[in-house]
């Protein structure tokens, strides 16, 4: 069949509403002028409508994507948030419908499916849930002097070269090894320090630098030389409770009898539970200053965290202890799962 003109398509719509009107019903015009009788009814209906067969003018150009299609999308990617536009377009590619893999991201965008970097998050067994609930509910309601005696500690690393503060850089066509957009990194490591700190709700406590591999006996040798310095040093009342991860190197026989003899009280803390610990925020902080300082050098990195951390704000810890309780409203809210902390 070949397709008619535009000025034949609507000379036959005429004709359609000519015999409708007198009197003619749907099968008996789809006979007469070999039409379905769907597109009989639509030109009826449109005539009905808008009092006219002629074309109307549109918006723009007809969506490619079918309702069918964009519930066929929606559905993917709620099963599936990993799955990729190129998956989709394959997926749309066997229902018959062809669109650019950028046109099905416009149109989850405008579902408000937006494409994201996923938040990292620390692995959680139906345990370490359990766990991180109870722990919230326990605390819950402690009262604000119990978590402003808390000596909250942790390790972190913190590197010369490498992982920067952006994912992204912007640049021109063939500029992809000039200075400005290269990572520089170092071999055979060395581009990093690993340091220990502490903090409480009246201020930053003492930073360790930890030289070569970290074991039992190095964490206990850097609790002696800093926790009870940075008890003194911050005020913290005799009742004071120190925070500490369930690292092995933290919980192994010796550490816990070391503790022990040292009448250092802990509080019992659930695994994977970074969120549940303040001083992270203070990492964050502590990075980006020493990244803004450009260290050049292991030496300097390590001076720089040192500086850095000891310029820590006060008003920083206190506010971030004065918000604690709400660190475990959210863990509850989210039944022991990730929180947003």
């Amino acid at each position: 069949i070949m397709p008619r003109s535009k000025e034949i398509q609507e000379q036959m719509r005429t004709e359609v509403i000519e015999i409708y009107q007198s009197g003619k019903g749907y099968k008996a015009i789809s006979k007469a002028l070999g039409l379905q009788r769907t597109t009989v009814r639509a030109i009826i209906h449109k005539w009905q409508k808008h009092g006219t067969v002629v074309n109307l003018p549109r918006s723009g150009r007809p969506t490619k994507i079918t309702p069918r299609a964009q519930r066929r999308l929606i559905r993917e990617v709620t099963k599936d948030p990993r799955t990729t536009s190129k998956e989709l377009q394959a997926s749309l590619a066997s229902i018959k419908v062809s669109v650019h893999d950028s046109t099905i991201r416009k149109r989850l965008g405008k579902n408000g499916l937006h494409g994201r970097f996923p938040r990292r998050k620390p692995l959680l067994s139906k345990k370490n849930i359990r766990a991180r609930l109870n722990f919230a509910k326990k605390h819950l309601n402690d009262c604000q002097d119990f978590w402003e005696n808390t000596l909250w500690t942790d390790e972190t690393k913190v590197e010369l070269f490498g992982r920067q503060m952006s994912r992204y850089i912007w640049r021109k066509r063939n500029t992809a090894f000039q200075k400005k957009n290269i990572i520089p990194t170092v071999k055979y490591g060395g581009g990093s320090v690993m340091v220990w700190g502490c903090f409480a709700a009246s201020g930053p406590g003492r930073l360790a630098v930890i030289d070569g591999t970290m074991n039992s006996t190095v964490y206990q040798k850097i609790l002696k030389e800093n926790v009870r310095p940075s008890v003194r040093q911050l005020k913290l009342k005799r009742s004071w409770v120190l925070q500490q991860d369930n690292d092995p190197k933290h919980t192994s026989k010796s550490t816990s009898e070391w503790l022990k003899k040292n009448k250092m009280k802990t509080l019992e803390w659930p695994s994977q539970s970074p969120d549940l610990n303040p001083i992270e925020m203070l990492w964050h902080d502590l990075k980006k200053a020493v990244l803004a300082r450009k260290p050049s050098n292991k030496a300097e990195l390590q001076q720089f965290c040192k500086d850095e951390w000891a310029k820590i704000p006060p008003e920083r810890c206190k506010r971030l202890i004065a918000s604690y309780r709400k660190r475990l409203i959210a863990v509850i809210a989210a039944k022991g799962g990730p929180t947003s902390y």
